[in-house]
């Protein structure tokens, strides 16, 4: 019995931010079709049909761009009108929305609120850092604009998380960073290494990161995270909770710890389809949401390839002590996919070299308790 889980793009790229290091506008000038506007009430209404015709026991609806709030409000409460209106299984429905947070004001929060979104805010970080890479179409920082939405989505009680972008000016600053979130009781936290431009050699751009900066990344952020989880004080990590949760045998809820690419189901404006949101690229598309259902997207001859390609292969992987937690990571971080390592596996080598041991202890003190529970 399926479940489905879809990435709308309702702006495709369309952004109100000049970010140095867009992924997606990266794609967007490596295809025939740079934007795709704005997505019609005609195609949101097929799309959240054929989901909920699809899926059996959940369908989670995330949307994200470019910058998905400048579709505007009235679209979101069209979301949720016709998601109720469809859910002919009476499925769960699950709805969350990456945002730059420059649109966000009470109306928005209050609305995300009362429909339950989970809200990923993207901050880098202290001032300095962020506003080194996130600008506004004017080329100024936005670091008090984004801070200002968190504050509006505290007061609302909004479920959100903040995500960082790593680069090397990141490694060097995550003390200053871990210790402002904890301050600013921003205690959900995801961090992802930023990914260099679609075949650019890797470490050369403006906003690189390379292998040694992450894995002083990791290693810091680990520290500072550990010291407060064994002394009571909670904060969540979400790469380093999943480790914990495989090292328990259970599955990784994020994709890079999989060690198997899957279908993501990124519906661009038009109803486009594509596997990943790093691969929106037009030899990776799947097909169109108003011509097709997600079965003969999901099971297409594209789809199958993608996922065959994308898994960890490597003959240094499956002879790696850390394999098993490893995974071999993302994709994009083994292009070209000739059976060539990670760009990072020196850094996860060092990082699992390092804080292993204490991962393992945490899964088994966890396991330990669960058992006590329910004795």
């Amino acid at each position: 019995m399926p479940s489905l889980s879809l990435l709308i793009k309702p702006s495709s790229g369309g952004c109100n931010m000049r970010c140095q290091y867009c992924f997606y506008h990266d794609e967007q000038v490596n295809r025939e079709t740079f934007s795709y506007g704005f997505m019609s009430e005609e195609t949101l209404e097929i799309l959240i049909k054929k989901a909920l015709e699809y899926a059996t026991v959940q369908c989670t609806f995330g949307f994200q761009g470019g910058e998905p709030t400048l579709r505007g409000l009235d679209f979101y409460h069209k979301v949720v009108e016709l998601q109720k209106r469809y859910n002919v299984h009476n499925v769960q429905i699950s709805n969350a929305i990456q945002t730059n947070g420059m649109l966000i004001d009470n109306r928005w929060a209050k609305f995300l609120h009362d429909n339950h979104f989970l809200v990923g805010l993207s901050l880098d970080g202290t001032k300095n850092v962020h506003d080194g890479n996130r600008l506004d179409l004017e080329g100024r920082g936005t670091f008090n604009r984004v801070l200002q939405a968190a504050q509006k989505l505290s007061a609302h009680k909004v479920d959100f998380n903040v995500l960082t972008v790593v680069t090397n000016l990141t490694a060097d600053s995550i003390t200053k960073i871990y210790n402002f979130y904890r301050r600013s009781d921003l205690l959900y936290q995801q961090y992802i290494p930023c990914l260099d431009p679609l075949e650019a050699e890797r470490g050369v751009s403006s906003y690189f990161l390379t292998p040694e900066k992450y894995a002083k990344f990791l290693k810091i952020l680990f520290d500072l995270w550990y010291r407060d989880v064994t002394q009571g004080k909670f904060i969540y990590i979400r790469y380093f909770e999943n480790l914990v949760g495989m090292l328990m045998g259970h599955r990784p809820e994020s994709c890079g710890l999989s060690g198997q690419c899957a279908i993501q189901n990124v519906i661009e404006a038009d109803g486009s389809v594509y596997p990943c949101d790093f691969y929106c690229l037009d030899q990776w598309k799947l097909g169109n949401i108003r011509e097709q259902d997600f079965r003969e997207l999901i099971e297409s001859e594209t789809a199958r390839r993608f996922l065959t390609e994308g898994r960890s292969e490597n003959e240094k992987c499956r002879g790696c002590r850390f394999g098993s937690v490893c995974r071999g990571g993302c994709r994009r971080d083994r292009e070209p996919l000739d059976g060539s390592e990670n760009y990072f596996c020196m850094a996860y080598k060092e990082f699992f070299g390092y804080a292993l041991p204490r991962l393992q202890e945490m899964a088994r003190t966890i396991q330990k308790a669960e058992m006590e529970r329910f004795r």
